[in-house]
């Protein structure tokens, strides 16, 4: 295990690969942790520094109470590469950790060399409906919205087929410090920033999934149309998470993106 100190807090981080080959960073979804990535590394080419975390309130890091601010997440994400000597690194993030990798282009550009939007949008959801969410989860916990997260989550095919792996997401959904899924819904509460990603002048590769339910891929699409130069790539048959369901066509896109971008 390691822990890296970011913006005040400890980060649990799992570094993997080349360790002088070009850095590959990881941020994950709400009520995950670094773990949704493990399907995919394998499938991954050679050459990459691969660095994965556990956003603040879930994993092993750190999970502060109150609400978190989006500025906070970033800043999390900025100080972490900069303890680790990083510049120039894609960065992938899945959902709100989508949203922390268009903050962090926009704030700190000399970080990164490209950016990959998965299941992610510059404004998902409302404030009211995250507040909503948020008083459901203090009244009766995650596990109150657990089987409606995951069938946003998966496609009716994988929670047909391996209920075993979609009971395993469930713990892991539910498990999750509940001060930290609080914060970083309070987060994405406050966040907008439709205005901020027209300015990016970095490769940015948008990934949906055609069966996801909580960032339906027009929804992604419409991101990536903000966008000057970025790409948008449907993983069909996919749902929210499609380096769980889909992790062989998912590491294709990578791999692609990544060649363009070397």
């Amino acid at each position: 295990m390691q822990a890296v100190t970011s913006n005040g807090l400890r980060l649990h981080v799992a570094t993997g690969g080349d360790p002088e080959g070009r850095p590959l960073v990881f941020a994950n979804a709400l009520g995950t942790d670094l773990r949704i990535w493990d399907a995919l590394l394998p499938h991954l080419p050679p050459g990459l520094r691969l660095i994965r975390y556990d956003m603040r309130g879930h994993g092993l890091s750190d999970a502060p109470e109150g609400d978190y601010w989006m500025g906070d997440l970033v800043a999390d994400a900025a100080g972490l590469l900069d303890a680790l000597g990083i510049r120039g690194a894609v960065f992938v993030g899945l959902s709100i950790g989508g949203v922390v990798a268009q903050g962090l282009a926009a704030e700190r550009p000399d970080l990164l060399r490209a950016a990959v939007l998965s299941n992610t949008a510059a404004r998902i959801g409302t404030e009211a409906s995250w507040r909503e969410r948020i008083a459901t989860v203090r009244r009766g916990g995650i596990a109150a919205i657990a089987d409606g997260v995951l069938e946003k989550w998966f496609s009716r095919a994988f929670r047909r087929d391996r209920p075993d792996e979609l009971a395993l997401w469930r713990n892991m959904l539910s498990r999750t410090p509940l001060d930290g899924y609080c914060g970083c819904c309070a987060a994405m509460a406050h966040t907008d920033l439709r205005d901020s990603i027209a300015g990016l002048r970095l490769p940015v590769l948008a990934i949906a999934g055609s069966k996801d339910g909580s960032t339906p891929p027009d929804l992604v699409r419409e991101t990536a149309g903000s966008i000057p130069g970025a790409r948008f790539e449907l993983v069909r048959g996919a749902g929210h998470l499609p380096a769980v369901e889909a992790p062989e066509a998912y590491a294709r896109l990578l791999a692609a993106f990544l060649a363009e971008t070397s």
